[in-house]
């Protein structure tokens, strides 16, 4: 689906919505967006030497999973919010002109309450996993 498509999901907007592309495979979200160089937090991170900072990758990866829930009853109307983030390991740095490609799954649900696993790759190579939880929140 492309970003038009991701709006009627997700609530972000702006300079939040991270995610460009994003499809779901045999309960798999893979989701993508390019790194133009002209994004806001990369203007002071760090000057001449600009990187993704990671809690940004963190939200990228959360805003893939977040298509996952598009058909989970209790969605609508509903807004996905960070609830704990843990086991985040940055591998490689994530700069401009490049791509995060990410894959994220559930792996357990509560009430209204997701908890996920995630991974984000540059040109096939890892540079970011993360498990983390989110509560749909009316």
């Amino acid at each position: 689906m492309d970003q038009e498509a991701i709006k009627k999901i997700l609530p972000h907007r702006d300079n939040m919505l991270l995610v460009q592309e994003a499809e779901v495979v045999d309960g798999v979200a893979h989701a993508k967006y390019h790194v133009s160089g002209e994004e806001f937090f990369l203007k002071g991170h760090f000057p001449g030497n600009p990187v993704v900072p990671g809690v940004i990758l963190c939200e990228m990866m959360a805003q893939g999973a977040a298509v996952l829930l598009a058909g989970t009853s209790g969605m609508e109307g509903a807004t996905p919010m960070f609830t704990s983030l843990d086991k985040v390991r940055f591998k490689s740095p994530v700069k401009p002109g490049d791509t995060l490609e990410s894959e994220s799954s559930i792996i357990k649900s509560k009430g209204p309450f997701y908890w996920c696993a995630a991974k984000g790759y540059v040109n096939g190579k890892l540079s970011v996993t993360a498990e983390f939880s989110f509560a749909l929140v009316k």
